[in-house]
């Protein structure tokens, strides 16, 4: 719900424009709002989790987002929306990073990557089928029930909830670093807010500058209060653990190339080849065809080979098969863009899984909630500098072939831009120690010698 809630509204738009009176562009601040909302509150997730018990932070999170969704359908006003969608953020900050903490907590390790790989799917399947799905449901029932869709499923996820999660909290959850959380929230939502206006004329070029700025700073202010603080609310000192330092820093570089998919791929297939958007979107969701194919490799893959070379050679082929859309002119065959997207939607799955599960192979049970903030705080990051780069990289592009619209020879240097990305994260990765994560990678042979 989440996953998809994120992307569904972009074709709403026009229509939510239209009722509104509004210019297409102004609605970008409901997209942006959201991510705000998702800045403030990750960072805390954790902590509340702890504090307040996993099912219940949980269950309050779906109700929270469904309150939001609920606000977005009865909108009258661009406005009301973009309050709306900030109280939707909120909501799905807690909901995904909690739900990966009661998971760590409910499933034995020997089991993790397997879970792992369920909860990753998903996460694939929001941004290649929103998009379409919400064009389906804006031209026929109108873009109210964009949010309103989400009731049912919500209403149902709580009953589930509270029938098959038990509540775990830490006997002793520390006291809020409230200083710490207003710097992190400030920082968080400011870069988050200046990188989702690059490339809009919704905010000067020097405003948005200033956000970034701030942002930057307010991330070296916390550095320096988190030094002097025993529990601060993201713990710098748990990257310390080299599992942890590989996944939340190597995976930043991979999800900044991969963010930039749902992005450029319908871009070009529609702007570039002149494609239909129900074409463009049956082909885009190979991807989360060709993920579902992951779930049973990885742990086989593991086993073999361990995290560190599979995520070594799993970059690299993420990497050319990013770049490779570039290769992808009006004339492709559709069965073979269809085949080379599949694949590119298996690689990055086994990445994704990989690298969530690496998170929490040292990690201690009551050190779980503080490394989910952290390392959900820079995904999130990530995957929005992903979009920024990318657009960056295609404006450049056009305004040195001088074009006055996007044609489709724009786009291949965005997608060699995102290809380098995940190629630069496999020195990091190449910094663990060779049995990193043994424990989950084999998990027969670790339970076998104890």
């Amino acid at each position: 719900m989440e996953n998809m809630d994120a992307t569904v509204i972009t074709t709403a738009l026009p229509a939510l424009a239209h009722d509104f009176g509004r210019d297409p562009v102004s609605l970008k601040l409901a997209l942006i709002s959201y991510v705000v909302g998702l800045g403030v509150f990750i960072p805390i997730c954790g902590w509340m989790a702890d504090r307040y018990g996993s099912r219940t932070v949980f269950t309050s999170a779906i109700a929270v987002f469904l309150t939001g969704s609920m606000l977005c359908g009865v909108s009258q006003s661009l406005g009301v929306l973009v309050l709306a969608r900030f109280v939707q953020g909120v909501g799905g900050a807690m909901m995904v990073p909690v739900g990966r903490i009661i998971i760590f907590r409910a499933v034995p390790r020997s089991q993790l990557v397997r879970a792992i790989g369920y909860l990753t799917v998903p996460a694939l399947f929001g941004p290649v089928l929103g998009p379409p799905i919400g064009g389906l449901i804006t031209s026929t029932v109108g873009w109210r029930w964009v949010f309103f869709i989400n009731v049912p499923i919500g209403l149902f996820g709580i009953a589930l909830a509270r029938r098959h999660i038990a509540e775990v909290r830490e006997a002793r959850a520390p006291r809020l670093d409230l200083g710490g959380f207003m710097i992190s929230a400030a920082g968080a939502a400011s870069l988050m807010l200046g990188l989702g206006l690059i490339g809009e004329a919704l905010a000067p070029v020097s405003v948005i500058a200033l956000l970034c700025l701030s942002g930057v700073v307010a991330g070296h202010v916390y550095l320096r209060h988190a030094r002097h603080i025993e529990e601060p609310i993201l713990d710098p000192r748990l990257l310390e653990i080299a599992t942890l330092r590989a996944s939340v820093f190597g995976g930043s570089l991979f999800r900044i190339g991969l963010g930039a998919i749902p992005f450029l791929l319908p871009l070009m297939l529609q702007e570039g080849f002149g494609m239909s958007p129900l074409r463009s979107g049956a082909i885009t969701s190979a991807s989360a065809l060709g993920s579902l194919f992951m779930k049973g490799a990885t742990q086989r893959l593991l086993r073999l080979f361990g995290f560190r070379r599979v995520l070594m050679i799993n970059a690299l082929l993420v990497a050319l098969a990013l770049a490779s859309y570039g290769l992808f002119t009006p004339d492709t065959p559709i069965t073979l863009l269809f085949a080379v997207v599949a694949m590119g939607g298996f690689f990055p799955s086994l990445q994704f899984t990989c690298l969530n599960s690496l998170a929490y192979a040292d990690i201690k049970p009551a050190d779980a909630g503080r490394a989910t903030s952290l390392a959900s705080t820079v995904q999130q990051l990530s995957l929005g500098l992903g979009v920024t780069v990318s657009g960056v990289a295609l404006q450049m592009t056009q305004a040195l072939h001088h074009h006055a619209h996007i044609e489709a020879g724009d786009f291949w240097p965005a997608f060699v831009v995102v290809g380098l990305f995940s190629l630069a994260s496999i020195p990091l990765t190449a910094q663990l120690p060779r049995n990193a994560g043994h424990e989950l990678a084999r998990p027969h042979t670790s339970v076998a010698r104890a």
